[in-house]
């Protein structure tokens, strides 16, 4: 059985990818001076002190996400590390443009080290894996993400709303997340008849101009709710809770939240930045030279208000294809491992 470290180990989507029956997946070391329990970053293995003495603990190392605070230099030198003590490196690129910060210039450059220097690549559609070839030259091997939601709440029955919930959620107001100027224009449009929903983590409201904005927001009559991020129980609610979610983002390349949607059979709009529509043929609204396309997102909701459907049940066959998706995924990764292996023994 093949030991794999992966950066994360504890992220909920490398636990749902990764079949443990079939592969040991090492726990995250524990970073120094972490005060959060399960906290995995900065990542150690990064560090090439750290992983120069434990470099012969695992068989592949598989990098998902953390990097971002790592040098150049410093993974120049975990590149090296690896390929003396002959252990490979297997890469899923989940973005191409990290979706923390407006400059994607350091991230590429980051990119620029791992992609070129791993065994096997992987992304989640077919739009980021054209741009990896672009810019890389290699075949990455496309492995959709799996379900976001408990498999027994994928395809849940929904509930019927005479006046449905159109919702954007603004999270922690991230450098891609822009959501008034959506907001603004679903308040201005001429709709079919809707609620307007919009929800925003606590830390949000630190932000200078966020308070203004919800005041005026609930004083037109939107629903607003501040509060921590959802536990998964709150999650399911909210999916439940909302018809016709906006994705605010106006950089980035994919999203679990388009996925969490697309589990609880919430319609989803997301922009054409990115390769959020490919994962799930969504919807979509645009940005021009001037900012967003107001009319033809509104367009758009419109669509999606119109479709909507009336109360209905479970949908089984959506829950079948998630389920059987993921195991395909896990399949498949338990193959790259072995694949990353040979290509390294090979070398």
């Amino acid at each position: 059985m093949l030991t794999v470290a992966s950066i994360p180990a504890g992220h909920p989507y490398v636990q749902s990818v990764v079949d443990t029956s079939r592969v040991t997946l090492l726990p995250d070391p524990v970073p120094p001076g972490a005060t959060l329990p399960g906290q995995w970053w900065p990542p150690r293995l990064l560090d090439p002190e750290y992983l120069r003495g434990h470099v012969g603990a695992f068989d592949v190392l598989h990098v998902h996400f953390g990097f971002e605070a790592i040098s150049l230099d410093a993974l120049l030198e975990v590149v090296e590390i690896l390929d003396h003590g002959g252990v490979p490196l297997v890469l899923t690129v989940h973005d191409l443009h990290n979706p923390h910060f407006a400059d994607r210039t350091l991230h590429l450059a980051q990119l620029d080290v791992l992609v070129p220097a791993a065994a096997v690549v992987v992304t989640l559609t077919n739009g980021a894996a054209a741009e990896i070839r672009r810019r890389w030259a290699r075949d990455a091997v496309v492995l959709p993400h799996p379900h976001v939601l408990p498999i027994d709440a994928v395809g849940a029955a929904r509930p019927s709303r005479h006046d449905p919930v159109v919702a954007v959620h603004g999270k922690g107001l991230r450098a891609n997340i822009r959501p008034w100027p959506i907001l603004d224009a679903l308040l201005d449009g001429d709709l079919p008849s809707h609620r307007l929903r919009l929800d925003l983590d606590d830390g949000a409201m630190a932000i200078p101009g966020s308070a203004d904005r919800v005041a005026r927001y609930r004083r037109a009559g939107v629903d607003v709710r501040v509060h921590g991020r959802f536990s998964d129980t709150e999650l399911i609610g909210y999916l439940t809770e909302v018809d016709v979610a906006v994705l605010p983002y106006v950089f980035g390349t994919h999203s679990g939240w388009v996925e969490a949607y697309h589990d609880a059979g919430t319609t989803v709009l997301t922009p054409d930045c990115g390769f959020f529509t490919e994962q799930h043929g969504t919807l979509e609204f645009g940005y021009g030279p001037d900012g967003l396309d107001e009319t033809g997102l509104l367009r758009a909701v419109t669509t999606a208000l119109t479709a909507l459907r009336p109360t209905r049940g479970e949908d089984l066959d959506r829950r079948d294809q998630r389920r059987r998706q993921r195991e395909d995924v896990r399949n498949a990764m338990v193959d790259l491992y072995a694949t990353a292996v040979g290509v390294s023994s090979a070398a």
